[in-house]
């Protein structure tokens, strides 16, 4: 997929509020700092669409970018929402629940996991409400620019033997770096296919 054009459209503090249009999304979460907005600056070739922070829990809103004017990235709150007071942190983890399970045109969702740490509790939780609750995700190990492959490989595969306890069979994995732009083909490569699904199937319109 070459991507010719990014815009963005809106932040949303509720579902309702997001963009009336049903074309398709693919939404990317994870846990604070885990390198989403460069993940994401990097996906779409420009360094300031989405703002980085060295400060965890800068996105605190649902973010609509409209790509190549036929389909929506979201950059969803992260995980774990940083230093915030307890009434907060329910508010914007109600706000994401309510998304994932309402935004009928959302196609997948990519979970963005830190290649350098073992599995998290909040992770493995999150997935597995994912799981339960039928909604398609792919998993995006981040930061692979920060260790050596062999370790990269063995961190990999100790995280998917843990996954494999609970599924079977595993949701598709990509490798990124948002520094060296590892993975990109891979991932847009996906979200172009699921976007064929999307454009094939009524059932989403």
């Amino acid at each position: 997929m070459v991507i010719n054009s990014a815009e963005f459209i809106k932040s949303s503090t509720k579902t309702s509020d997001c963009p009336q249009s049903l074309l398709p999304e693919f939404a990317f979460i994870g846990r604070s700092n885990v390198g989403k907005s460069t993940l994401i600056n990097m996906l779409i070739n420009q360094r300031k669409l989405a703002k980085t922070s060295s400060t965890p829990g800068k996105t605190q809103l649902i973010n609509h970018f409209l790509i190549n004017e036929s389909w929506y990235l979201v950059d969803l709150p992260g995980l774990g929402f940083a230093k915030a007071p307890i009434k907060e942190k329910k508010k914007w983890e109600k706000m994401l629940k309510e998304y994932l399970l309402q935004r009928k045109q959302l196609m997948c969702t990519f979970f963005l996991v830190d290649i350098r740490h073992s599995a998290q509790k909040i992770d493995m939780e999150f997935m597995k409400w994912m799981g339960t609750n039928q909604l398609p995700f792919a998993i995006i190990f981040t930061k692979t620019d920060k260790l050596s492959k062999n370790k990269i490989n063995k961190n990999i595969n100790n995280y998917l033997k843990q996954l494999s306890e609970d599924w079977e069979p595993l949701p598709p994995v990509f490798v990124s770096s948002g520094i060296e732009a590892v993975g990109r083909d891979e991932i847009l490569s996906y979200i172009d296919d699921c976007q064929k699904l999307f454009n094939n199937n009524t059932n989403y319109k």
